[in-house]
């Protein structure tokens, strides 16, 4: 490989990785602690950061030195970190350069504006605040399909940059089988709802308590906290400014447990991903997950497969009484563990149990699709978002906060993001199969607290790769199979059949 043109390279993508770095930072700042007036002045500094970066991305000196490099990185190894860089970066670079400057500065400024704007509609209840931004950013997604290009269906193209490889057709397939599985798995939980109490987790948790709590928990999972923190936001996130600074927020209730301890944990899981990220790809392309859906395989991992089990909480319970003893009172753990695992159709997506957590996103996925292609304009989205959610879930949302302007993803130019929870996750209950079999006392060790056996074998496998590979290439090579909904079927059939004494647990 000639050494002096790939420093060169590295040298170009570091800078377009700082700058990258520079405009989250920034964004993190403004769901945090800028003040409301700060929202004009951001959007022109993210956009500039943003443009900047893209610029000096497609510029033609990185096509140079990628044709100069490809034919001395095709004699490496496939999963060398120089030819691993070269490809990937080749994948972006091709993208990237179609997709001119000016609309990136567009995107991120239409991103700034939009973000503020849908928490005002959210609090008001008022999707018609909302509607001219997000039809702005419609038309936006459709540019950049456009501009990336695609052979069937608009959505392929966005996708695609997501989750390398994927095509709508083969969405639509795994939303099928999975439906196929979980309606009549909700229904036979329906008629045995009595069977879980979740009653306590109403009982008035002091936040103060629940945050603390939260955020030594998190630790003892792993998340290190000389390179990381937490604080409030009103969508739960984390992000990332390099390997030394990864920071998680969450939000917190009185009245309803899980939302802040499962958003820490959850969030607490991507930035474990990213901590985990090997020195040696930092500062290039091959730093960040390897798809929004592997990254959400590492989120739902700790939160569900770990922080719901109920060798978790035979380890923690006792220290969770002794900081919330009124609440918890007459409380033991198994039924506590019942209560986290009470399978039940919510509104809220972030709430929902494992069982129905991936209709809602079925949800999104087929109305951002028909938003995208035109046969549903953004004027009818409550409609059609209240008709759908009665049909998949029985309910009736009562308010736009409760239903269109829940997720915070739409305020930004982000359709193609929502199919990788349910890709996360699959990946999660494939990758916990394959895990299985190599740590054969998991279930020991999680209940006695140890979790420096499991995040090691994340970091030796999923972690460490970065970018490296496509989510299809790295379940390759850890699981020895492509993605498959069949693990995860197998769980929540056999973990919620016991839960409420389903035939499905004997299957």
């Amino acid at each position: 490989m000639q050494e002096g043109i790939s420093e060169t390279l590295k040298d170009t993508l570091a800078e377009v990785t700082d700058l990258s770095r520079a405009a989250a930072l920034l964004e993190w700042d403004q769901e945090t602690y800028m003040p409301p007036g700060g929202v004009q002045s951001r959007a022109e500094q993210i956009s500039t950061l943003l443009r900047l970066s893209h610029v000096r991305f497609t510029s033609e000196e990185v096509g140079r030195l990628l044709d100069q490099l490809e034919d001395d990185v095709a004699k490496l190894p496939f999963d060398s970190d120089e030819a691993s860089l070269v490809r990937v970066t080749r994948r972006d670079y091709d993208e990237a350069t179609k997709l001119p400057p000016d609309l990136i500065s567009e995107i991120a400024r239409a991103g700034s504006m939009a973000q503020p704007v849908w928490q005002k509609a959210r609090r008001e209840e008022d999707f018609s605040l909302f509607a001219p931004y997000l039809e702005k950013n419609v038309e936006l997604n459709r540019r950049i399909a456009d501009a990336i290009g695609y052979d069937d269906r608009p959505y392929d193209a966005l996708i695609n940059r997501s989750e390398p490889g994927m095509t709508t057709a083969q969405l639509e397939a795994i939303f099928a089988e999975l439906k196929r599985a979980i309606v009549p798995l909700a229904a036979d939980i329906a008629r045995h709802a009595d069977s879980v109490d979740d009653r306590v987790l109403y009982r008035g948790f002091d936040p103060d308590l629940q945050l603390a709590y939260a955020l030594g928990l998190v630790k003892r999972l792993g998340y290190d906290l000389e390179r990381g923190r937490q604080d409030l936001s009103t969508h739960p996130f984390s992000t990332a400014f390099g390997p030394g600074d990864v920071r998680i927020t969450t939000r917190v209730s009185r009245d309803f447990f899980n939302e802040c301890l499962f958003g820490s944990i959850h969030e607490s899981g991507h930035a474990m991903y990213n901590q985990g990220m090997g020195q040696n790809i930092d500062r290039t392309p091959l730093w960040g997950g390897a798809s929004p859906g592997v990254h959400e395989s590492q989120s739902r991992f700790w939160e569900n497969l770990v922080g719901r089990s109920l060798p978790f909480w035979r380890h923690f319970y006792p220290s969770l009484v002794a900081t919330f003893p009124e609440p918890l009172r007459g409380v033991d753990e198994e039924a506590f563990y019942r209560a986290v695992n009470r399978s039940y159709p919510s509104l809220i997506r972030v709430e929902a149990d494992e069982v129905t957590y991936n209709m809602h996103v079925l949800l999104r996925f087929e109305l951002e699709n028909e938003m995208l292609e035109g046969t549903l304009k953004v004027k009818d989205l409550p409609e059609a978002w209240n008709a759908r959610f009665k049909s998949y879930l029985g309910l009736n949302v009562p308010n736009d906060r409760e239903g269109a302007l829940q997720d915070i993803h739409w305020s930004y130019v982000s359709f193609g993001i929502f199919p990788g929870y349910t890709i996360g996750n699959l990946i999660s209950a494939q990758l916990m199969e394959k895990i299985r079999t190599e740590i054969p006392d998991l279930e020991a060790q999680i209940g006695k607290g140890q979790f420096a056996a499991l995040l090691g074998w994340l970091r030796k496998n999923v972690h460490r790769h970065g970018r490296k590979f496509t989510p299809n290439e790295l379940l390759e090579r850890v699981t020895g199979k492509p993605l498959t909904a069949a693990p995860w079927i197998a769980y929540v059939q056999q973990k919620f059949g016991a839960l409420y004494g389903l035939q499905a647990a004997r299957h």
